[in-house]
């Protein structure tokens, strides 16, 4: 199970301090930034199927955000966010997949464009931090080529393979407005949205239990 929880991850960078360590391989002007956690909205908010906009300014700004969607995203914790779960329609999203064991990589994307999916599949199991406690099993493009930017407003193209395909996948289709749910039966989604309503109206937290998986966004 890919997404499976590793004890330690969302220590990676704690908020509000100035541990930059999980920002390796982001952009420098990222480093000394003072982080914060976010708040992720969750389904049924219907920001979440809004169509995100380019973003336009590279400023001081944009970066104090990415920095910001770090920290959310280790400490929730995931694998990946878009900006739209932290209530902003703009297009960008963060990703880094590695392993506790393994040194950090995580990547902010400004505007990505997906210019290539393969014809190969692969599947992994997918949890999304706008949709608690709900995983399914979804076959995507074993490869993928983006193009993006950096908060500095540099462009990159990047070909990704296994779950980091997944991962840049699955915030791309929230940056268009798609969740996990979209890839369920009828019946199924209509259960998991018919659930998350009644939560939200009655403000209920998760259940108690084991610690979460770690989650795509």
């Amino acid at each position: 199970m890919p997404c499976a929880a590793t004890p330690g991850r969302s220590r990676r960078i704690e908020a509000g301090g100035d541990d930059s360590s999980g920002l390796t391989g982001a952009t420098p002007s990222l480093i000394s930034t003072r982080m914060a956690l976010l708040p992720i909205i969750n389904l049924p908010d219907p920001l979440l199927r809004q169509i995100s906009t380019p973003v336009e300014r590279f400023d001081d700004d944009l970066r104090r955000l990415i920095a910001d969607m770090f920290a959310t995203m280790y400490h929730a914790p995931g694998v990946g966010l878009a900006a739209v779960q932290i209530g902003l329609t703009r297009r960008l999203l963060t990703v880094d997949v590695a392993d506790d064991d393994e040194t950090p990589n995580p990547i902010a994307m400004v505007n990505p464009e997906i210019l290539f999916l393969s014809e190969t599949f692969n599947s992994h199991e997918e949890g999304c931090l706008s949709v608690p406690d709900t995983r399914l099993e979804i076959e995507r493009p074993a490869m993928v080529r983006v193009r993006y930017f950096d908060g500095d407003g540099k462009q990159h193209e990047l070909e990704a393979e296994g779950l980091l395909a997944t991962a840049i996948q699955h915030e791309v289709d929230h940056l268009e407005g798609k969740l996990i749910v979209d890839f369920m039966s009828k019946l199924r989604r209509d259960m998991v949205i018919r659930k998350l309503k009644k939560r939200a109206l009655l403000n209920a937290p998760l259940p108690p239990g084991k610690a979460e998986p770690k989650k795509l966004g």
